[in-house]
């Protein structure tokens, strides 16, 4: 439901670029699917994806931070790259 939310008021905005966004992330988005996350020091922690990834990046919600975060894929699975908010504002940074 939050995406639903978000990826609507930016389909609404007088935005071009955020209407843009909201559509190419629309194409990328996937239902939720649970993923192992590696953070920095060697912490990991169950989340879940909600785009497909494009062979460098995707965008996961992490559910004790209550936010979501653009990874980079890796050989282990998604990386934590520090890059955290709303899913289109993480899926807008590439």
């Amino acid at each position: 439901m939050m995406l639903d939310s978000e990826v609507a008021e930016a389909l609404d905005s007088t935005d071009q670029v955020t209407r843009r966004t909201a559509r190419d992330f629309e194409r990328r988005r996937r239902a939720p699917r649970e993923v192992t996350v590696s953070f920095s020091g060697g912490i990991t922690q169950r989340c879940w994806s909600v785009s497909r990834g494009d062979g460098t990046y995707r965008v996961v919600y992490l559910p004790r931070a209550g936010y979501f975060s653009l990874c980079v894929e890796s050989d282990f699975g998604p990386l934590d790259i520090g890059v955290h908010g709303p899913a289109l504002g993480c899926f807008g940074s590439v």
